[in-house]
């Protein structure tokens, strides 16, 4: 498809000319291409993208609380020797804390699909999932690329 083929580029300018900006924007920059690129080939219509986006935009930002608010606090207790600092009951504990938000994420995964299903077909929701995946390893790669 045509969004196969002008994403890499549409990437690339935005990473030469984001050096600049700030994280939030950098995060909006890639949102706005996420929401093209998602929109083109899961196929949806116009109808489908009003119901779909503020579902996917809910689940986004929780997502994006739990994983850079909790497991960034997570990292944080693993760096250099704060596990041998930890006791088995403080170990314990912090293991149980990253079990829940890793449960949390995927009861919410979850809880995006079902409230997908009330908008989409099963076969856009596949299209839905196989984009995501896909714009997120081209962004990684890109990324990646840059460094």
């Amino acid at each position: 498809m045509i969004a196969k083929r002008i994403l890499p580029f549409i990437l690339l300018l935005i990473s030469i000319t984001g050096f600049g900006q700030d994280f939030k924007e950098k995060r909006e920059q890639i949102k706005q291409l996420k929401v093209a690129f998602i929109t083109t080939e899961v196929g949806l219509t116009t109808e489908e993208a009003t119901k779909f986006w503020p579902i996917y935009n809910t689940f986004d930002e929780r997502q994006f609380e739990l994983r850079h608010k909790k497991m960034r606090g997570f990292q944080n207790n693993m760096k250099d020797d704060a596990i041998d600092k930890m006791t088995e009951k403080e170990a314990l504990a912090f293991l149980n804390q990253i079990e829940n938000t890793e449960e949390e994420l995927f009861n919410l995964r979850l809880k995006l699909i079902a409230d997908l299903k009330t908008v989409l077909s099963p076969t856009k929701i596949l299209k839905f999932k196989k984009a995501e995946d896909d714009f997120n390893r081209k962004l990684l790669r890109q990324m990646r690329d840059r460094k």
